[in-house]
């Protein structure tokens, strides 16, 4: 099987299978590895900024490890099975079912009758922020945010780091695939560190500098393509292109991250809806930057059209990234 198929199987696998509960999904397993380093390093070190940087070191080399060893072993027994486990592991750093599965979810409850309570309560699983007092076009614009934050996190950063990885195939004497598992699964090791310790709080504000730097850095080229690709994606969905690269270019270094603002940036101009502005976190309301043009109020239907976003600006993302692959090689 080609490269190019096998990339594009992973994908597919993710669309058929999300993440399953039952199922020991491997970023499980790095957050664990993230939980018992932060323990041992912090015994063995009193200095918080050393003991972050071990344990940034620690979990990507046992993660590294790991994932070499299982590719070995199945490359060893045979070189499909190799390939095989090679496309199933690097299916599962790729969550685009999921989050759209999540949104979807929060959408449904929106347009029942019931009760806001059910979009609440589904919304406040995606998101850090209360959502106890949320109104309609509250919970649509948390929703709308955390999905094309995420679209990064969760798609277009993992499969990057995949693409980049495979050049170093003829160097490290692997396949191309296998070479992107290792990078993809990097890619995860750092994200879930800085999602578990990548806090600025009195606990982590020093420990976790590490995780939270190292993770600015290897989010620094995705994110700023996965915004021009939701450019893209808002002109085939015959949605306002324009504004979205207006937008972009005026509003996506406003958030407090230097990542997350790309993506949130282009979907508002494209919507011709206004994120950010003041959410509450554990009973603080916090000020974020607002992004986009308040013309209207987000509503349930904003939230489909960012899945639609998400989506198709993945596809081009994917496209472009094998297209400049093949191109350089």
């Amino acid at each position: 099987m080609s490269y190019i198929l096998q990339l594009f199987a992973a994908v597919i696998l993710d669309f058929l299978l999300g993440d399953p509960r039952w199922f020991p999904h491997p970023v499980r397993g790095i957050g664990r590895l993230c939980t018992g380093s932060e323990k041992l390093t912090r015994a063995l070190c009193k200095n918080l900024y050393l003991a972050g940087i071990c344990t940034v070191l620690v979990v990507i080399s046992l993660t590294g490890f790991i994932v070499f060893v299982l590719l070995y072993a199945g490359f060893l027994l045979a070189p499909y099975l190799g390939e095989i486990l090679a496309v199933f592991l690097l299916y599962t750093t790729i969550a685009a079912k999921d989050l759209i599965q999540h949104s979807n979810s929060v959408y449904k409850h929106l347009r029942s009758p019931v009760s806001l309570d059910l979009a609440r309560n589904a919304v406040g699983r995606i998101v850090g922020r209360d959502t106890r007092q949320l109104d309609e076009a509250g919970i649509s614009r948390a929703c709308i945010e955390t999905v094309a934050e995420n679209m990064v996190d969760g798609i277009t950063a993992p499969l990057f780091w995949a693409i980049a990885a495979s050049f170093a195939s003829p160097f490290v004497g692997m396949s191309p695939i296998g070479c992107s598992v290792v990078g993809a699964f990097f890619y995860k090791s750092v994200n879930t560190m800085d999602s578990m310790i990548g806090y600025k709080n009195d606990r982590y504000l020093q420990f976790g500098m590490a995780a939270a730097k190292l993770d600015d850095v290897v989010n620094f080229i995705p994110a700023r393509l996965s915004g021009l690709c939701i450019i893209v994606a808002a002109f085939f969905l015959k949605l306002d292109y324009r504004k979205a690269a207006k937008i972009f270019f005026r509003d996506r270094l406003q958030h407090s991250s230097p990542n997350a603002g790309h993506t949130e940036a282009a979907a508002a101009g494209a919507l011709g809806l206004r994120l950010g502005g003041p959410s509450t976190y554990f009973g603080k309301v916090v000020e974020k930057p607002y992004m986009g043009e308040s013309l209207r109020e987000a509503a349930p239907e904003d939230i489909k059209k960012t899945n639609s976003l998400v989506l198709v600006g993945s596809l081009l993302f994917l496209s472009a990234m094998i297209s400049l692959r093949y191109g350089i090689g």
